[in-house]
Formats: C-alpha cells, structure tokens, sequence
C-alpha cells in the first residue's frame, strides 16, 4: 500500500469579498514513506494552515490531499473523522493528556475511544518505542514535561498511523529535552525505514512537523519553506545555520 502523503494544488481561503485572506495558493508538495520533513516560514505563511489540511483538521478551498492513497474531499464528516483515528496521529505543542489517567492508560485511549480493547503488549511497545516502557504507571503530574510529549507521541503512534503531524512539538520545552525529543522523533522514522520483517510496533514511516526553530528543524530530513500560501524552497540534509540563513532571507523579503 503506498502511505505517501500528497498535497496538489492545494489553496485555502478564509472569509469572502473584501474580508477574504487567502492562507495557501496552489501548494503541491509529498510526503513519502522514510521522511521526516519539516515545514518552516515566517509569521503568516501559511504553514499551520498547510498542517491542518494535510491531517484533515481543515476543509481547503481547492485542491485536493491524498492520505496513504485516500483522497480527503471524497470523505464526508463521519468517515474523515474515522480516517484522522485510523491513519493519522498528531502531537502538539500542548501535551493532552488526562491528568488521572497513567501513562499507559493515556497511550490506551485512542483503541478504547474507538471501541478497541487495547493489548497491553502494544500499550507496552509504543512506550517502549519513546524510551517511557519504566513509567507506564506514572500519572502526568509524575513525569517531566518532555516525558509527558513522550507520553503524547505513543498515545499517537498506537494506532498505527501512516504519518504522524506534529505543530510545534517542542515549543514548550527546555533546549535538553527538545533534542531528546527530536532524538526520539528522528529515530522513530530511521528505524522504521531501515526495518524489514521485524518492524517497530508504531511502523511511523512519515513524520510532518511545522517548527519556527532552525535548531529543530535540523532534526528532519529536509526543510520546506513557506511565504504568503506558496511553497518558496527546500533545503535537504539542513543544518541549523543553513535554515536560519534561509529564514533571514525570507523575513527580509517579507518586510
């Protein structure tokens, strides 16, 4: 089955007449299996609203996004709410997680929301998969914040997804942990990519994440920028200092 994510021609506007702002014109961008891409521009971009398309959070104004071979306009309310459940995984900058409930519960209730009965075998692999399988029965008040967004990615990788969104993942933590995050992040897709028969549990192969942080965007494999709804470039392999260069350019010419 191809889990390639693709954007094609993808325009999203908001309001009409004289109040209409127009957020993306004609984005056409993929996402493979084996990559892990982050998505950068300055304020206004258009990078969110790219997100929130590309994970059916958002209806476009035109275009069309393909989701492991599932085109998003054919689906209506019900079965795109089932398709964001079944493939699709999200983390945020916000970890959501019920503060009662353990670590593994948390991990659980997306299979129980969807009237699974969850294994405590894969509970187990998907904490195990962000290094958390010794606090499976810690409550959030009990573990770090960048334990808690751990705890927040295997909540999102049980379910198997085909590509995992991630808007600002570490913009509420300390430097330390931001890296191990995108340590972990990083390492989810490499290793999932470079596995045959013994796949990891989660099997993330595709990782999208929207960042404003040169250092994090590094992490990824390659960069996409944004400006004013239209994708502006993309640098592969990036490193910190050629992102942030990129970046400055882009505030300059947005002035």
């Amino acid at each position: 089955m191809d889990e390639t994510v693709r954007l094609e021609a993808l325009s999203k506007t908001y309001g009409s007449g004289d109040n209409a702002v127009t957020a993306l014109r004609g984005v056409t961008l993929e996402f493979p299996p084996g990559s892990f891409t982050a998505i950068m521009g300055p304020s206004g971009s258009g990078k969110s609203t790219l997100l929130q398309c590309a994970a059916g959070l958002d209806r476009p104004s035109g275009g069309r996004v393909v989701v492991a071979g599932t085109d998003l306009s054919v689906l209506d309310e019900t079965a795109l709410t089932l398709l964001r459940r079944d493939r699709i995984g999200f983390v945020f900058q916000s970890f959501n997680l019920l503060p009662s409930l353990t670590a593994a519960q948390n991990v659980a209730l997306p299979l129980r929301l969807a009237g699974i009965r969850p294994d405590p075998a894969e509970i187990t692999a998907a904490l195990r998969e962000v290094g958390l399988e010794d606090r499976a029965s810690h409550r959030p008040s009990e573990l770090s914040g960048g334990q808690q967004q751990r705890v927040a990615i295997a909540r999102a990788l049980v379910t198997k997804p085909a590509v995992l969104f991630a808007d600002e993942p570490t913009g509420a933590l300390d430097t330390m942990t931001s890296r191990d995050l995108l340590r972990t992040l990083r390492g989810l897709v490499d290793r999932a990519t470079r596995a045959s028969g013994d796949k990891p549990i989660a099997g993330i192969r595709t990782i999208v994440m929207v960042t404003h942080d040169p250092v994090v965007a590094a992490y990824a494999h390659r960069v996409v920028f944004l400006a004013d709804g239209r994708v502006v470039g993309e640098l592969a392999d990036p490193t910190a200092d050629a992102v942030a260069a990129r970046m400055v350019h882009l505030e300059v010419a947005a002035q």
